[in-house]
């Protein structure tokens, strides 16, 4: 009997002592190591509006904050999505570039548009990029609060990816948020939306299929957040944990559902879509010679937009084809 108890009261012992290590590990993931420094470069910015819209005084201005990376793709994303913002009075547009320098071609593109923008080149630090899920994006948009803390006193703020899809509408409803407010995401997870739950005006919930104990399941694309209320939480900030991004940044304002505006009549119309394009890598295109006619000048705009290379040596054999024959280049 006296055997049974010792045997019993080391088993406990042991129990609690595995409990305190699973403990104490869980809380270094959480706090993690001392993040490691960033670098942001401001490349170009521009208050001047050359649109032919309509600007007005008492209209609160809306920083788009845009979270973007080379890719072949990127100059088709931005040009997407900069006719969008075309139609959007009093805004600014934050195009946040993960690259270690300052791209030409992004700042050309920005400036077609006649928008007021700021251009950012805000690489990840590099022990994030060996993550088993990597935290995309974040770099980007901490740089754009950094320079909306610097710069702005007030408006309204939104993460809004270059890949994305936008109602015009969207705009008008996040206009005048006072604090923080929400809406659907359409094309979200296994449910195709990401939204707040209402029952008599109230939000009562979250409707998103990857819940994971967050207190705002929410996407980046569907809230809006007043800069005053930015301001007014310095350390407020987003963290380089994936899909934890919205819920601790949401957290660190110090914001409760109470506080959460809803939009899009009440979390049932959808003005916004997460939309991705398939990305193919860049092609490296097989030139014997360079061509002496107008592929001379094509080749060196698509090196410009990042959506192909050239070589001698290797790549994409090329051809021209003339009355069904093809020609080698």
């Amino acid at each position: 009997m006296h055997s049974l108890k010792n045997m019993f009261l080391f088993m406990m012992a042991m129990t609690f002592i595995v409990l305190y290590f699973v403990w104490s590990s869980q809380g270094r993931e959480v706090r993690g190591k001392s993040e490691p420094p960033e670098k942001f470069f401001l490349c170009h910015f521009s208050y001047e509006d050359m649109r032919n819209t309509v600007q007005s005084d008492s209209l609160p201005t809306i920083y788009f904050i845009t979270p973007t990376y080379p890719r072949r793709e990127q100059a088709a994303e931005l040009t997407r999505l900069g006719q969008t913002l075309m139609h959007v009075p009093n805004l600014h547009w934050i195009v946040a570039d993960d690259n270690q320098a300052c791209n030409d071609m992004v700042t050309k593109l920005l400036k077609k548009f006649g928008i007021p923008f700021t251009h950012i080149a805000s690489p990840m630090p590099e022990i994030y990029r060996k993550a088993e899920t990597i935290p995309r994006g974040v770099a980007n948009r901490r740089a754009a609060l950094n320079w909306i803390r610097k710069n702005v006193k007030s408006g309204v703020f939104y993460f809004g990816d270059d890949d994305n899809t936008f109602d015009l509408e969207l705009f008008d409803e996040i206009r005048d948020t006072k604090k923080v407010s929400m809406f659907p995401v359409g094309l979200i997870g296994d449910y195709a939306v990401s939204s707040p739950v209402l029952k008599e005006g109230k939000i009562i919930g979250f409707f998103d299929s990857w819940p994971s104990k967050r207190k705002f399941p929410v996407d980046m694309a569907g809230f809006a957040v007043n800069i005053e209320l930015l301001l007014s939480h310095p350390n407020a900030s987003m963290p380089y944990k994936a899909g934890y991004e919205e819920d601790q940044f949401l957290r660190s304002l110090g914001v409760t559902i109470g506080d959460i505006e809803p939009k899009g009549k009440s979390c049932t119309q959808i003005l916004v879509w997460h939309t991705q394009t398939t990305k193919k890598p860049v092609p490296v295109l097989k030139f014997r010679t360079r061509p002496d006619n107008s592929l001379r000048e094509l080749y060196e705009e698509l090196h410009f937009l990042g959506m192909a290379d050239y070589s001698r040596s290797k790549g994409v054999i090329s051809y021209v084809t003339k009355d069904g024959v093809t020609h080698r280049l």
